[in-house]
């Protein structure tokens, strides 16, 4: 198990989430980041909408998923 927060992860605050997989992180990140959307946090909102503009562009988001993935596997193991 390992951990990132929110910023980590490209968005704004310093939510923790735990996960043994980057994907399962990016699912509990984007389920934080609507329902920060849905309380109307401009911080979350203005992340996920560059999120969705970066998801339009496959050599882009290529990029960030590998940059991610490097940085979640060089993440020492929770204690």
């Amino acid at each position: 198990m390992k951990t990132m927060t929110c910023k980590q992860l490209g968005g704004v605050c310093d939510k923790e989430f735990h996960a043994e997989t980057l994907e399962e992180m990016g699912e509990m990140s984007k389920k934080h980041a609507m329902e920060m959307a849905e309380k109307g946090d401009k911080g979350h909102i203005e992340k996920m909408e560059e999120m969705k503009d970066l998801m339009n562009k496959p050599e882009a988001i290529k990029d960030w998923n590998e940059k991610m993935q490097k940085e979640f596997d060089a993440l020492p193991e929770d204690k």
